[in-house]
C-alpha cells in the first residue's frame, strides 16, 4: 500500500498542474479570443469550467492528503501540500466570490469598468504552480 501511496503522492500533483496550466494559462485567455465569443459567453463558459476545476482540485487535494498520510510523508512533503492546499482555499473562498459576482453583474447587463481582480487569481495560480512542482518534487519515489 505505502507504495501505491507514494507514487499517487507523486503523479497527483503533476496531474493537478497539468489541469491548473492547461485550464488557466491556455482555455481561459483563448476562449476570448475565439470568433464569436462574447463577454457574456466566455463568462458563462469561465464559471463552469472554473467550477469544474476547483471540484477536481479539492478531490485531488483530498486524495493527496490521504496518501501523504499512509506514507508518514516527510515535513518538506507536508509543507508543499500544505501550501497548494492553503493557495486552493485562498482562491475558493476568498478570490473567487468577487470574481463570481462580478460575472453575475456583468451577465445580468451591468456595463463595468475592467476589473484588476483576475490579476489575484492569476498570482494564486502562480503560486499554486511552484507549490505542485515542489510537492512532486520532494515526493518523488
Amino acid at each position: 500500500m505505502d507504495t501505491v501511496a507514494q507514487h499517487i503522492l507523486w503523479l497527483l500533483p503533476m496531474l493537478w498542474l497539468g489541469m491548473v496550466l492547461a485550464i488557466s494559462f491556455l482555455e481561459a485567455p483563448l476562449k476570448f479570443r475565439a470568433p464569436g465569443v462574447t463577454l457574456p459567453l466566455g463568462l458563462g463558459i469561465g464559471r463552469l469550467v472554473f467550477r469544474a476545476l476547483n471540484a477536481a482540485e479539492v478531490a485531488l487535494a483530498a486524495l493527496l492528503v490521504l496518501a501523504a498520510l499512509i506514507v508518514a510523508s516527510s515535513p518538506a512533503t507536508w509543507s508543499w501540500l500544505g501550501v497548494a492546499l492553503t493557495l486552493l482555499a485562498l482562491q475558493i473562498l476568498v478570490v473567487r466570490p468577487p470574481l463570481t459576482r462580478r460575472a453575475d453583474r456583468i451577465l445580468a447587463g451591468e456595463d463595468l469598468p475592467r476589473s484588476h481582480a483576475h490579476y489575484w487569481y492569476i498570482g494564486v495560480e502562480v503560486a499554486k504552480v511552484v507549490a505542485l512542482l515542489g510537492l512532486a518534487i520532494v515526493a518523488a519515489p
